[in-house]
Parts: structure tokens; sequence; C-alpha cells
């Protein structure tokens, strides 16, 4: 027997939006208050869930034909990027450099090499929880 999931399955593509643009603010966010790639990272991957319990794997498979651990992957390499730039400018590993610039619509920005970092952070955490979630739910 079918089960008709029409209320679950828009209900959820809302949420999702949501729950992600949230995270992107909470990203974003995360060098002056609370947040950051980590928890950014994890509300992305709870949408991706939420994605999952509404639509089957491989519904969601076709609109995100990424492959998780090679998210992870470009992630770990950002991060290592990240802390490996700081040594070519005699500065010890992981050692991170700000700056403000004028934007013509946004006006004077901060703009930190921490960013990058987080963005890392963020890749991974996503590759890596999602690579967790499809793992346990293929195995069924």
């Amino acid at each position: 027997m079918k089960v008709n999931d029409l209320i679950l399955q828009t209900v959820t593509t809302i949420l999702s939006f949501l729950i992600i643009t949230f995270s992107i603010y909470i990203f974003f966010a995360g060098h002056y208050t609370p947040g950051g790639g980590f928890i950014g990272g994890l509300m992305t991957s709870a949408a991706l869930v939420l994605l999952l319990l509404a639509f089957d794997m491989k519904t969601v498979k076709t609109v995100f034909p990424i492959n998780f651990m090679t998210v992870s992957a470009i992630g770990l390499l950002i991060c290592v990027l990240t802390g490996v730039g700081a040594m070519f400018f005699n500065a010890p590993f992981l050692t991170h450099t700000f700056g403000y610039e004028t934007f013509p619509i946004l006006g004077e920005t901060a703009l930190a090499t921490s960013t990058i970092f987080d963005i890392g952070v963020y890749l991974i955490v996503v590759g890596v929880a999602m690579t967790i979630i499809q793992t346990i739910g293929e195995s069924e």
C-alpha cells in the first residue's frame, strides 16, 4: 500500500529551505556571536536528513547528486590549506588575520581568514554527517 505523504513532503520542502537559510545566517554570524561552521553544518545536515525522512533516498540523491565523502575531503583540504597558508607569511600554523574592505553596497566589511577555515569545517561536518546517515539508511 502506497502512503500519500503530500503534506509531509510539502512542509518538509519549505522547512528545509528555512533551516538551510538559517544555517547560512548562523555560519556567518559565528564570528561575532555563537555559531559558525560546526553548528551551520549540523543544521544543514539536519535539513538534508529531514528531506531523507520525507522523501526516499533515491529522490534525494537525484536532487543532490553529491558524494558527501568528497565534500568532507574538500573541507579537510580547505582547513589544512588555511593553516598552511599562514606559514608562507612566517606565522605559526593556523594563525588567522583579518582586515576591512569597502564594498559598493555593503560598505566597510570585515574579512577574516577564519571564515575560509569555517567553510572547511562546514563542509567536513555536512560531509561526515550525511555519509553516516546515508550509510545507516542504505544498510536496511
